[in-house]
């Protein structure tokens, strides 16, 4: 069994109803380095740290190539298992995202998250049908290929205003009979609409945390599988950069790099 094949079981093994894994979102390998050494189980990227430090802006924009390099470096960069956010997949049609999830898996990575969101003009989420045609691709390139790969199917309707418990189940019970292992519902903090779709979605439960949100052992009580923090550790890292910026072009001082990461301890991890 390859090592590849290793880290993809273990990976699937980690999403436990009840006992979640903790996802801490890395956009390069030096964030990746430092979720991994703070004591990670598994690393994930955040698309839109991503982006944005390649300079894109998040939403299906950054180039595939791009997109798949950076992961490639992150998974070379840990020895644990690396799921990474291809958004709705850096591809216009079904047969495109498979050519993308095809070259995520050869880059390293176990897992994929893949929305339901809609970039373009039109309605905010994509149809059923439509996704569903998605994510087969996206399972059909993991067996092509003869590797394992956990797909977490993100969907958007609390992020989009479709704030409706039934429709979330809905498209859930479609994306999972479509091949998807997972489902992730960002957007969602009200513990009584967690613990429903805990109750109502038969597959490992992902949810969206940050300021607001229920504390990981709230969420292991309600039957989560899953807890990622998304593109809201990026955004805090990138808060510190303009903190400091406005203190040193307006006051002079430069308080907002107090209690950095050290130089040392930075390269240390990089070797």
């Amino acid at each position: 069994m390859s090592e590849q094949h290793t880290r993809a079981e273990l990976f699937r093994s980690l999403h436990t109803p009840g006992s979640p894994l903790v996802l801490v979102n890395a956009w390069d390998a030096a964030s990746a380095r430092i979720v991994a050494a703070a004591g990670a189980r598994a690393v994930a990227t955040t698309s839109a740290g991503v982006a944005w430090s390649l300079g894109a802006p998040d939403g299906d924009i950054l180039d595939r190539d791009a997109a798949v390099d950076l992961v490639g470096r992150i998974t070379a960069s840990v020895s644990l298992p690396v799921t990474a956010d291809i958004e709705s997949g850096y591809g216009a049609t079904p047969a495109e995202v498979g050519v993308t999830t095809r070259a995520v898996l050869d880059a390293g990575a176990v897992g994929v998250n893949v929305e339901d969101a809609r970039r373009a003009a039109g309605p905010p989420l994509r149809d059923v049908a439509d996704q569903c045609a998605r994510i087969r691709a996206v399972r059909g390139a993991a067996d092509a290929a003869g590797l394992p790969l956990y797909v977490n199917a993100r969907i958007d309707t609390f992020l989009s205003g479709v704030e409706d418990v039934d429709e979330t189940v809905a498209r859930a019970a479609a994306y999972l009979a479509a091949g998807a292992d997972g489902i992730f519902v960002p957007g969602v903090v009200d513990p009584v609409v967690i613990g429903a779709l805990v109750q109502a979605v038969p597959a490992p439960l992902n949810v969206l945390a940050g300021p607001g949100a229920p504390s990981v052992g709230e969420l292991a009580r309600l039957g989560v599988a899953r807890v990622s923090l998304g593109s809201s550790v990026a955004e805090a890292a990138y808060a510190v950069a303009r903190r400091a910026a406005d203190e040193a072009f307006g006051a002079g001082t430069y308080g907002a790099l107090a209690n950095a990461l050290d130089y040392g301890t930075l390269n240390a991890l990089m070797r």
